[in-house]
Protein backbone atom coordinates (compact mmCIF):
# COMPACT_ATOMS: atom_id res chain seq x y z
CA UNK A 1 0.00 0.00 0.00
CA UNK A 2 1.07 3.62 -1.17
CA UNK A 3 0.76 6.79 1.06
CA UNK A 4 1.47 10.21 -0.06
CA UNK A 5 2.49 13.53 1.35
CA UNK A 6 0.59 16.40 -0.76
CA UNK A 7 0.02 20.23 -0.87
CA UNK A 8 -2.96 21.94 -2.03
CA UNK A 9 -3.25 25.51 -3.21
CA UNK A 10 -6.15 27.62 -1.63
CA UNK A 11 -8.25 30.36 -3.28
CA UNK A 12 -6.67 32.94 -0.69
CA UNK A 13 -3.26 31.81 -2.25
CA UNK A 14 -2.33 29.70 1.21
CA UNK A 15 -1.02 26.18 0.99
CA UNK A 16 -2.27 22.99 2.95
CA UNK A 17 0.15 20.21 3.43
CA UNK A 18 -1.68 16.61 4.19
CA UNK A 19 -0.73 12.91 4.04
CA UNK A 20 -3.09 10.23 3.28
CA UNK A 21 -3.64 6.37 2.22
CA UNK A 22 -5.83 7.25 -1.00
CA UNK A 23 -4.77 10.47 -2.65
CA UNK A 24 -7.81 10.81 -5.56
CA UNK A 25 -10.74 9.82 -2.66
CA UNK A 26 -8.71 12.57 -0.06
CA UNK A 27 -8.57 15.75 -2.75
CA UNK A 28 -12.01 14.97 -3.81
CA UNK A 29 -12.83 15.63 -0.06
CA UNK A 30 -11.08 18.67 0.58
CA UNK A 31 -12.34 19.63 -2.82
CA UNK A 32 -16.02 19.09 -1.85
CA UNK A 33 -15.25 21.04 1.45
CA UNK A 34 -15.43 18.04 3.28
CA UNK A 35 -11.31 17.66 4.08
CA UNK A 36 -10.65 20.04 6.79
CA UNK A 37 -11.93 23.17 7.88
CA UNK A 38 -9.16 25.16 6.89
CA UNK A 39 -9.64 24.23 3.11
CA UNK A 40 -13.58 24.50 3.15
CA UNK A 41 -13.10 27.86 4.19
CA UNK A 42 -10.87 28.25 1.17
CA UNK A 43 -12.65 26.86 -1.75
CA UNK A 44 -11.54 25.88 -4.38
CA UNK A 45 -8.60 24.10 -3.64
CA UNK A 46 -6.18 22.62 -6.32
CA UNK A 47 -3.49 19.44 -6.02
CA UNK A 48 -0.41 21.24 -6.78
CA UNK A 49 2.23 18.88 -5.58
CA UNK A 50 2.31 14.73 -4.25
CA UNK A 51 4.90 12.53 -3.45
CA UNK A 52 4.12 8.49 -2.61
CA UNK A 53 6.02 6.82 0.26
CA UNK A 54 6.25 3.25 1.36
CA UNK A 55 4.69 4.16 4.69
CA UNK A 56 2.27 6.33 6.45
CA UNK A 57 4.77 7.35 9.00
CA UNK A 58 7.01 8.62 5.93
CA UNK A 59 4.31 10.68 3.90
CA UNK A 60 3.45 11.87 7.78
CA UNK A 61 6.84 12.68 8.22
CA UNK A 62 7.19 14.75 4.70
CA UNK A 63 4.06 16.29 5.40
CA UNK A 64 5.13 17.83 8.96
CA UNK A 65 8.30 19.33 7.17
CA UNK A 66 6.41 20.55 4.38
CA UNK A 67 4.28 22.54 7.11
CA UNK A 68 7.42 24.50 8.45
CA UNK A 69 8.60 25.64 5.45
CA UNK A 70 8.57 29.04 3.98
CA UNK A 71 6.34 29.72 1.27
CA UNK A 72 9.33 30.52 -1.02
CA UNK A 73 10.50 26.51 -0.06
CA UNK A 74 7.06 25.02 -0.99
CA UNK A 75 6.98 26.81 -3.95
CA UNK A 76 10.44 25.44 -4.85
CA UNK A 77 9.63 22.17 -4.54
CA UNK A 78 6.13 22.54 -6.32
CA UNK A 79 8.27 23.96 -9.34
CA UNK A 80 10.56 20.92 -8.69
CA UNK A 81 13.49 23.39 -8.45
CA UNK A 82 15.73 21.85 -6.45
CA UNK A 83 18.76 23.76 -6.84
CA UNK A 84 16.66 26.84 -5.03
CA UNK A 85 14.82 24.02 -2.51
CA UNK A 86 18.86 23.58 -1.22
CA UNK A 87 19.60 27.27 -1.44
CA UNK A 88 16.48 28.12 0.80
CA UNK A 89 17.07 25.05 2.77
CA UNK A 90 21.03 25.78 3.17
CA UNK A 91 20.31 29.88 4.20
CA UNK A 92 18.11 28.71 6.98
CA UNK A 93 20.87 28.70 9.05
CA UNK A 94 22.94 31.85 8.28
CA UNK A 95 19.92 34.20 8.89
CA UNK A 96 20.34 35.52 11.84
CA UNK A 97 17.39 35.09 14.79
CA UNK A 98 15.07 36.81 15.57
CA UNK A 99 13.83 34.60 18.38
CA UNK A 100 16.24 35.51 21.16
CA UNK A 101 14.28 37.98 23.49
CA UNK A 102 16.59 40.04 23.68
CA UNK A 103 16.54 43.88 22.76
CA UNK A 104 18.62 46.68 22.25
CA UNK A 105 18.14 49.73 24.55
CA UNK A 106 19.81 52.85 23.13
CA UNK A 107 23.13 51.67 24.82
CA UNK A 108 21.79 50.54 27.95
Amino acid sequence: MAFWAYLLKCSDGSYYAGHTDNLEIRIGMHQAGRGSDYTARRQPVVLVWSQDFGTRIEALSAERQIKGWSRAKKEALIAGDWVLLSQLAASRGTRPSTSSGRTEMGGT
